[in-house]
Formats: C-alpha cells, sequence, structure tokens
C-alpha cells in the first residue's frame, strides 16, 4: 500500500485504523527488524539467476554428464565433481584436497599415481555459484565479470576467452581443465598437458573439445542444446562451458533452507529462540554481516582475516628458506587477492565465502585451517591470538604416498618420483609458514578483522543461526551423479548406492 485507500489519504481516518494501514504498509522486513532488531535481506528469486533459475532441461542434462565425466580431465581420471561432491557439500571434505593421479572421494582419497603436491587451497562449495550477484571467481577473484557494453573478464595468466560467453560461471569452466595439479596432468602424460606446454590454453582448449565431439553420445546432445551446430567438429568447449554453467546453476541452487523461510516472511520469529539470539548477534555487534552480507551472505569482496596457512599455498613472497633448507625449489606462501591486483592493502586478503549451507561445507578457510565450523568461528573473535596458536597437525591432510618434483625442461616428462628421504623433506612444506615467525607474522601484519568479545552462550547462538542456513535438499544431492557417463567412463565420484 501507498499510504492511501482508494483516494482517501489514511490521515482522515480514526487513529486506530490508520496506525494498523500504516503499520501494514511498511515492508514486512521492517516490522521484524522492529520487533526483533534483526534486519534480513531480502529473499532470493528466480531471476536472481542465470537463466532466471530454469536452464532448459536439454542443457542441464549434457551439463549434468560433462560435469561428473572424467573425460574432460588430460588423463581421463578426474571430473568437475572430484572435487565439488554433492555428498560432501559440493566441496570434498578436505582441508586440501588431491587432484590429478589421486584415486577415491571426499576424506578417502588418496594418491594412486605420484603428483605433484596437494590442490594449494580448499576447494570452494558452490552453493547458489549460478547467481547473477557473483562477480568473482576462485578465493582469489582472479576471473572477474564487469558490465559494460557487453560482459568483460580479468583472466588467469591472461588466457585468451572466446567472444559470446555470456556469464561469469560459464568463464570459470574454462580454467580448472588446464591445472596440471587439478585436471590437465604434467607434460608427457597426455595431449592436453602437451597442447598447454607448447601452443598454450586455446590449444588445451581445442583438443578437449575435440575429445568430446568424438564421443557418440555428447555428438547426439549437444545439437539439442545448441542451435548452431550441426556436426560434431563445431562442437567448442565454449558449449561445453556453457552446459557446465548451466548444470550447475540448477543443481546447486540453494534457497529452501530456514533463513530463506524467514526471509520470504521477513520474520525469524519461526526459527528456534537460539538462532534467533544467534541471528540478532550476527546481524548486530558481531559484525558478521559488514562481510556475510545479502541473501547470498556475502559481500563478494576480499579481506585479510589471519586464516593460517598450511600447506605450500600458491609460491607466492620471496623467502627462501625452505629451498635452503630442503634443496626443492619452491617459495612457500599464499598472498592471496594481492597477486591480483598488486596492491598491498590486498595482501593476504581471499574472497569473502557465501555461508549457504555452512555447516555442511567443511573444513573451513581458504586453506581448509579449520576442521570445525566453531572453530571458524572463534578465530573471527580474535584472529591474531587464533593464528599464533594454531597447529597445522590439527587439520588432517590426506597423505602424499608418492610425490613428483619437477626436472629440466629437456626431460621427457619433466618430472620424476622423490625417494623416502627426500619426500620426507618435501613434507615439512605443510607447516613451514605456521612454524616461521616472520612468515606468520607478515599474515598477521595485513589483518584487518576488528577483535569481537563474544561469551560461550553466544558464540553457541551464533552456530544454532547457522545451521539455519543449512538447506535441507542441500544434503540429498548425490543423486545428481549420473550411473553413467556418455564417454563410457567410470563417473567420478563414484554414484552412490541406492537407498
Amino acid at each position: 500500500m501507498s499510504g492511501f485507500l482508494g483516494s482517501r489519504p489514511i490521515r482522515q481516518m480514526p487513529a486506530c485504523v490508520a496506525l494498523v494501514l500504516a503499520l501494514t504498509s511498511l515492508p514486512i522486513a521492517s516490522l521484524a527488524a522492529e520487533r526483533t532488531g534483526i534486519a534480513l535481506p531480502r529473499p532470493l528469486t528466480d531471476t536472481d539467476f542465470l537463466h532466471d533459475g530454469r536452464p532448459p532441461e536439454a542443457l542441464v542434462d549434457l551439463g549434468r554428464d560433462l560435469f561428473f565425466d572424467p573425460i574432460l580431465s588430460g588423463n581421463r581420471n578426474i571430473s568437475c565433481g572430484t572435487c565439488h561432491d554433492p555428498s560432501f557439500g559440493t566441496s570434498d571434505g578436505l582441508a586440501l584436497g588431491i587432484g590429478e593421479g589421486g584415486d577415491g572421494a571426499g576424506p578417502q582419497r588418496r594418491t594412486a599415481e605420484p603428483v605433484t603436491g596437494r590442490v594449494p587451497r580448499n576447494a570452494p562449495a558452490l552453493w547458489n555459484v549460478g547467481a547473477r550477484a557473483q562477480r568473482a571467481m576462485f578465493h582469489d577473484g582472479r576471473l572477474e565479470a564487469f558490465e559494460g557494453e557487453r560482459l568483460h573478464f580479468r583472466i588467469p595468466s591472461g588466457a585468451p576467452l572466446p567472444e559470446g560467453l555470456d556469464s561469469l560461471l560459464a568463464a570459470q569452466a574454462f580454467f580448472p581443465v588446464t591445472s596440471s595439479i587439478e585436471m590437465a596432468g604434467q607434460r608427457g602424460e597426455n595431449e592436453v598437458a602437451d597442447a598447454l606446454v607448447t601452443a598454450g590454453f586455446t590449444a588445451a582448449w581445442d583438443v578437449i573439445a575435440r575429445r568430446v565431439a568424438s564421443v557418440e553420445g555428447y555428438a547426439e546432445k549437444f545439437p539439442k542444446s545448441f542451435q548452431e551446430i550441426g556436426t560434431p567438429d563445431q562442437i567448442a568447449y565454449r558449449h561445453i562451458a556453457e552446459a557446465l554453467a548451466a548444470f550447475q546453476t540448477s543443481a546447486f541452487r540453494s534457497d529452501t533452507s530456514p533463513f530463506d523461510k524467514a526471509l520470504r516472511g521477513g520474520d525469524p520469529g519461526h526459527l528456534s529462540q537460539e538462532a534467533q539470539a544467534g541471528a540478532a548477534i550476527f546481524y548486530g555487534k558481531a559484525r558478521c554481516a559488514s562481510c556475510h552480507s545479502g541473501p547470498l551472505l556475502t559481500d563478494q569482496d576480499f579481506h585479510a582475516i589471519a586464516v593460517p596457512q598450511i600447506g605450500p599455498g600458491k609460491g607466492h613472497g620471496g623467502a627462501d628458506g625452505y629451498w635452503k633448507a630442503t634443496g626443492l625449489m619452491a617459495f612457500l606462501e599464499d598472498e592471496g587477492r594481492y597477486r591480483v591486483t598488486g596492491d598491498a592493502a590486498d595482501l593476504f586478503a581471499f574472497r569473502t565465502p557465501s555461508l549457504r549451507n555452512v555447516a555442511v561445507t567443511g573444513p573451513w578457510g581458504h586453506s581448509g585451517a579449520f576442521d570445525s565450523l566453531e572453530r571458524m568461528v572463534r578465530h573471527h573473535l580474535d584472529a591474531i591470538s587464533s593464528l599464533a596458536s594454531y597447529r597445522p597437525e590439527e587439520t588432517t591432510l590426506p597423505p602424499l604416498d608418492a610425490v613428483m618434483d619437477q626436472l629440466g625442461e629437456d626431460t621427457p616428462t619433466g618430472y620424476s618420483a622423490l625417494d623416502h628421504e627426500t619426500q620426507a623433506a618435501f613434507e615439512n612444506r605443510d607447516g613451514w609458514v605456521q612454524a616461521s615467525p616472520s612468515l606468520r607474522g607478515r599474515i598477521a601484519a595485513a589483518s584487518t578483522l576488528e577483535p569481537v568479545s563474544l561469551t560461550d552462550a553466544e558464540v553457541g547462538q551464533i552456530l544454532s543461526f547457522l545451521e539455519t542456513l543449512t538447506d535441507p535438499a542441500a544434503i540429498k544431492r548425490a543423486a545428481q551423479i549420473p550411473d553413467e557417463v556418455p564417454s563410457g567412463l567410470p563417473p567420478q565420484p563414484t554414484p552412490k548406492p541406492a537407498n
């Protein structure tokens, strides 16, 4: 209502009637905020998502097959779904996962062949990754979308993307397949990895597209989703990326949690008293919503909050202590957003994650440093003290049974398995940064997170509120994994048996 009943102003009515109508004319969320002190964001709607929340069924079906098909990986042994497993909250249940060369799913994943290391950052969950509000991908935001006359991107390593991509999510699908540690494999192992080394990104994407197009089942499916495709040779990696984006938009949409019910009603009153108290703290004195804002519970920005580093990170920085101590050529820092922008204010800053289904998406932090949600929450209360007292052994990393290290450029594969003694030195990298006062001090000095004083009871209340962000449908997504895929390869991860 706008303050009028027909053409008669409210102020001319009896005072009691005017008051009732005035109150009901306010947004419901405003009334709830007046009563509870909690200002909730607006609810998510179809228009918040790519394809207005309804991607074409044939495109989603195609994307589903591709998402779980190892055919996209260089050695045909890992899929997108291996590290983004619906059974583990669309992550992999590991602090730092094992990508190419691994075997098994989730926390049971182990090395099947020698690997160059673990994936350097925690696999992010994919809930609502198809939301139009998404403006950056990866923990450091190195892939970004900018609106203008057409959508354009800041792109990792300057890799050229084809014209006509209509979403950030489709653009993101171009890059995991070109990562040697994630999906591509090493030089000398397969044609994708070789194309990357000898001819670059575009050549590797073309190799994958030709591989997919050679499969009869895919050759039949692509024309059903893309009018411009008449023959298999017209299938390009762009089409693969758009199908993957459509599937993820549909499969990993999550907006039916108790929190969403509160958003749609504009009132958290139906939540438990404990959760309501937690929401009041979250949106109030704990200042959580200063970063975890809006219906996606992220400001889409980057912040340095002194999360401990485990593992080698992305190999940034210039400290050569590990190199000198072990003889293994590596730098062991992860400077985060700074390596994208070059702005010192972005040192050790990482993208604010969405908190959707946060209770089922651990371990937490860009490095997977915290294996319980409570520990992650408590880190925010005093990040510097938490960093100082953190011990890497508190988080379980999957063992690396066989490791290989880089050799000279003139060798056939460029890598060779480490002997037992050298591998022991290699594994020192897991806690190297945290054990170094100077390296740990750099992370602490960059932190912008102000301490917050909360009682144990208040921490418990925040955790109760965070539990309301779990969509009941989100924990039943294992059925998304198909029993078979067109390539004939075993889907990854292995489909779960029906109950």
